[in-house]
């Protein structure tokens, strides 16, 4: 049997790749950020202490946790 898990981006040890999308590519980016964006952009905001937008489209949700994320040295690794 002919091994096709290459074929499979699901199956790569590694499918970082094929997941990362830029916000503004998303289709669906203009809709309302979701309520798990909203509860952890709100935790964000406040240790940041910044204002919290709840009026963020997805996308623009996303850009802004990557933001506070990288001020607040939350949820990335350090390398």
């Amino acid at each position: 049997m002919e091994d096709r898990s290459h074929e499979n981006p699901k199956t790569e040890a590694d499918p970082g790749s094929n997941t990362i999308k830029d916000p503004s590519d998303w289709t669906t980016g203009e809709e309302p950020m979701t309520g798990a964006q909203a509860s952890y952009l709100k935790t964000l905001s406040e240790e940041a202490k910044e204002e919290f937008d709840p009026s963020l489209s997805k996308a623009d949700a996303s850009l802004r946790i990557d933001e506070l994320q990288a001020k607040t040295g939350r949820g990335k690794s350090q390398a």
